[in-house]
């Protein structure tokens, strides 16, 4: 049984963790607004995703405690039927891809496949763990179908990671390295974009994230440079952008968005708005490395949503409130306390019979 004193470093973690998420997601908020109040911009968008992952983020803590592996589960079959009965997500232009919508379904996918895994990792019962197994490579195989490449690759990573998070003893350098990984598909993003890599790697990624989208990108950075404090204003890239208003006068439909988030905060926002963008992925693997949890669920949570990260740098998946609700419930799902005591994943070494207990939770 867990002791008093146990339970109230544990709670004291969650209150941390919590207070920390409620401080960045109001930041985002009033940043918003403030950006929009100068430059006569539209925050609603940005208002709508902090309030939809603040409410998946809730939802998931609730399920969490209640229903450590239903949940999951159910959430990953839900998203694996959205994703297939309603590619699209949301309504809208339908952009070419690898642009908008198809970046929406690859992201909802990632979710999927994570929360399948979470709920395979959480589960005592092997025969029910296969199943989820199979559930999440059977999502991987759902977005070849979809002709989605971007997510047989995510949930493809997200599986051999919750694979390898049952070897892992300890989860704070896990979580730094997905957090490395982000930042470093960032970065490669921001290079694109300025032109910085040498030629021999511009051709074959320009081809792969379609000249279009580059332009896109480059019209972001420029107005980042012009304005690089407070930004256009939310939501006013698709007024200012050279590129999106010829592909308007082309009929080529077009959102107006640049198709990256970090890009398009820096676009509308300056640079305030991508330190908090970042604050809000680090929050969230901040919250992972003190969750109650046990660390094969907790990085596995982390793996999904740094391919989520990672797949907002290059689309326009956080765009849509769909992913940003999913992207809440998976942190919340893998951050909650169940009420029936969970036991510590292990894996046994054949070379000495010891158990490798995977509960390196930090102390309070």
């Amino acid at each position: 049984m867990t002791s008093a004193t146990g339970a109230d470093a544990d709670g004291e973690r969650r209150n941390v963790s919590d207070a920390a998420g409620v401080a960045v997601l109001g930041a985002c908020a009033v940043w918003s607004l403030v950006t929009a109040a100068v430059h006569g911009g539209r925050p609603e968008g940005v208002l709508l995703a902090v309030l939809a992952v603040a409410a998946g983020y809730a939802a998931g803590r609730i399920l969490g405690v209640l229903l450590p592996v239903a949940a999951p589960a159910a959430g990953a079959l839900a998203g694996l039927t959205l994703s297939v009965v309603r590619p699209r997500l949301a309504p809208g232009p339908e952009t070419v891809a690898p642009l908008g919508h198809a970046g929406a379904t690859a992201a909802v996918l990632t979710l999927s496949a994570g929360a399948a895994c979470c709920a395979a990792r959480a589960t005592p019962v092997p025969a029910l763990r296969l199943g989820l197994w199979l559930l999440a490579g059977g999502i991987a195989v759902a977005g070849a179908l979809l002709g989605s490449t971007t997510a047989v690759v995510t949930c493809g990573a997200v599986l051999v990671c919750s694979l390898a998070a049952g070897r892992l003893r300890h989860r704070g350098p896990a979580l730094a390295a997905l957090g490395v990984t982000a930042a470093v598909v960032t970065g490669l993003t921001w290079a694109v974009a300025g032109g910085a890599l040498s030629g021999g790697l511009v051709g074959p990624l320009t081809d792969r994230l379609t000249a279009h989208r580059v332009r896109l990108w480059r019209d972001a950075l420029g107005m980042a440079r012009r304005e690089a404090a407070l930004g256009v204003g939310p939501g006013r890239f698709g007024e200012l952008s050279g590129t999106a208003a010829q592909s308007t006068l082309q009929s080529t439909m077009s959102d107006g968005k640049p198709h990256s988030a970090p890009l398009q905060l820096a676009a509308e926002q300056g640079v305030v708005g991508v330190l908090l963008l970042a604050a809000a992925f680090c929050w969230v693997l901040f919250a992972l490395w003190r969750a109650p949890r046990p660390t094969p669920v907790v990085l596995t949570a982390g793996a999904a949503l740094t391919a989520l990260a990672a797949v907002a740098a290059i689309g326009n998946a956080l765009s849509f409130t769909t992913v940003s609700v999913g992207a809440g419930l998976l942190a919340g799902l893998a951050t909650a306390r169940p009420l029936a005591e969970e036991p510590a994943a292990c894996e046994v070494r054949p070379e000495s019979g010891r158990d490798l207990r995977h509960d390196d939770r930090p102390a309070a």
